[in-house]
Protein backbone atom coordinates (compact mmCIF):
# COMPACT_ATOMS: atom_id res chain seq x y z
CA UNK A 1 0.00 0.00 0.00
CA UNK A 2 1.38 3.39 -0.92
CA UNK A 3 0.73 6.76 0.63
CA UNK A 4 0.79 9.96 -1.39
CA UNK A 5 0.81 13.67 -0.77
CA UNK A 6 -1.56 15.64 -3.04
CA UNK A 7 -1.63 19.37 -3.71
CA UNK A 8 -3.81 21.59 -5.88
CA UNK A 9 -4.66 25.26 -6.36
CA UNK A 10 -7.81 26.79 -7.81
CA UNK A 11 -8.80 30.32 -8.67
CA UNK A 12 -10.99 32.10 -11.18
CA UNK A 13 -8.10 33.64 -13.13
CA UNK A 14 -5.65 31.41 -15.02
CA UNK A 15 -1.94 31.71 -14.35
CA UNK A 16 -0.27 34.67 -15.99
CA UNK A 17 2.83 34.13 -18.10
CA UNK A 18 4.92 35.57 -15.25
CA UNK A 19 3.32 33.19 -12.73
CA UNK A 20 3.87 30.23 -15.05
CA UNK A 21 7.54 31.18 -15.30
CA UNK A 22 7.76 31.56 -11.51
CA UNK A 23 6.19 28.13 -10.98
CA UNK A 24 8.74 26.68 -13.40
CA UNK A 25 11.65 28.33 -11.56
CA UNK A 26 10.40 27.15 -8.16
CA UNK A 27 9.85 23.60 -9.40
CA UNK A 28 13.31 23.48 -11.03
CA UNK A 29 15.03 24.81 -7.90
CA UNK A 30 13.16 22.38 -5.64
CA UNK A 31 13.99 19.44 -7.94
CA UNK A 32 17.66 20.45 -7.89
CA UNK A 33 17.72 20.58 -4.09
CA UNK A 34 15.83 17.31 -3.54
CA UNK A 35 18.04 15.21 -1.22
CA UNK A 36 16.89 11.69 -2.09
CA UNK A 37 17.67 10.48 -5.61
CA UNK A 38 15.49 7.58 -6.58
CA UNK A 39 12.51 8.87 -4.58
CA UNK A 40 9.69 10.98 -5.97
CA UNK A 41 9.81 14.67 -5.08
CA UNK A 42 7.57 17.51 -6.14
CA UNK A 43 5.59 16.27 -9.14
CA UNK A 44 3.35 18.76 -10.92
CA UNK A 45 0.82 17.49 -13.42
CA UNK A 46 0.74 18.83 -16.96
CA UNK A 47 -1.84 21.57 -17.09
CA UNK A 48 -4.68 21.54 -19.54
CA UNK A 49 -7.72 23.76 -19.59
CA UNK A 50 -9.77 23.12 -16.49
CA UNK A 51 -13.26 24.58 -16.28
CA UNK A 52 -13.24 24.14 -12.50
CA UNK A 53 -10.46 26.73 -12.17
CA UNK A 54 -7.62 24.40 -11.25
CA UNK A 55 -4.39 26.29 -11.99
CA UNK A 56 -1.90 23.85 -10.46
CA UNK A 57 -1.96 20.28 -9.18
CA UNK A 58 0.42 17.47 -8.37
CA UNK A 59 1.22 14.57 -6.12
CA UNK A 60 4.15 12.78 -4.55
CA UNK A 61 4.25 9.07 -3.77
CA UNK A 62 6.01 8.74 -0.43
CA UNK A 63 8.93 6.35 0.04
CA UNK A 64 8.50 3.06 1.84
CA UNK A 65 11.75 3.50 3.78
CA UNK A 66 10.72 4.98 7.18
CA UNK A 67 13.89 7.09 7.47
CA UNK A 68 13.07 8.90 4.22
CA UNK A 69 9.37 9.62 4.74
CA UNK A 70 9.64 12.76 6.91
CA UNK A 71 12.54 14.33 4.96
CA UNK A 72 10.61 13.83 1.70
CA UNK A 73 7.40 15.21 3.23
CA UNK A 74 9.28 18.24 4.58
CA UNK A 75 10.94 18.96 1.24
CA UNK A 76 7.72 18.61 -0.75
CA UNK A 77 5.65 20.67 1.71
CA UNK A 78 8.33 23.38 1.64
CA UNK A 79 8.05 23.29 -2.17
CA UNK A 80 4.26 23.61 -2.05
CA UNK A 81 4.62 26.45 0.47
CA UNK A 82 6.83 28.33 -2.00
CA UNK A 83 4.31 27.72 -4.78
CA UNK A 84 1.40 28.93 -2.66
CA UNK A 85 3.25 32.12 -1.78
CA UNK A 86 3.91 32.71 -5.49
CA UNK A 87 0.25 32.36 -6.52
CA UNK A 88 -1.86 34.92 -4.69
CA UNK A 89 -5.58 34.49 -4.55
CA UNK A 90 -5.60 30.73 -5.12
CA UNK A 91 -7.54 28.33 -2.90
CA UNK A 92 -5.23 25.44 -1.99
CA UNK A 93 -5.96 21.90 -0.92
CA UNK A 94 -3.02 19.88 0.41
CA UNK A 95 -3.55 16.45 1.86
CA UNK A 96 -1.77 13.23 2.75
CA UNK A 97 -4.27 10.69 1.43
CA UNK A 98 -7.31 11.46 3.67
CA UNK A 99 -5.49 13.79 6.11
CA UNK A 100 -5.61 17.51 5.29
CA UNK A 101 -2.39 19.44 5.79
CA UNK A 102 -3.21 22.81 7.32
CA UNK A 103 -1.72 26.11 6.25
CA UNK A 104 0.10 28.31 8.76
CA UNK A 105 0.89 31.83 7.59
CA UNK A 106 4.33 31.81 9.25
CA UNK A 107 5.41 28.19 8.81
CA UNK A 108 3.54 27.30 5.62
CA UNK A 109 2.54 23.66 5.17
CA UNK A 110 3.87 21.27 7.81
CA UNK A 111 2.98 18.16 9.74
CA UNK A 112 3.62 17.88 13.47
CA UNK A 113 7.09 16.47 14.14
CA UNK A 114 8.31 16.51 10.56
CA UNK A 115 11.41 18.45 11.59
CA UNK A 116 11.88 16.81 15.00
CA UNK A 117 15.55 15.73 15.11
CA UNK A 118 14.86 13.03 17.70
CA UNK A 119 12.08 11.49 15.63
CA UNK A 120 14.21 11.63 12.49
CA UNK A 121 17.04 9.84 14.31
CA UNK A 122 14.64 7.23 15.66
CA UNK A 123 13.22 6.56 12.19
CA UNK A 124 16.73 6.33 10.76
CA UNK A 125 17.39 3.47 13.19
CA UNK A 126 14.48 1.36 11.87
Amino acid sequence: MSVSLYYSARRDEPLTDAETATVGRIAAARHASFPHPGEEGLHLYERGSDAAGQVLAGSTKLPRAPERVLPVIAHVLDSVTALRRALPGAAWHVHLDDLDVDWDEDEGYALPGMRDAGLLTELDGL
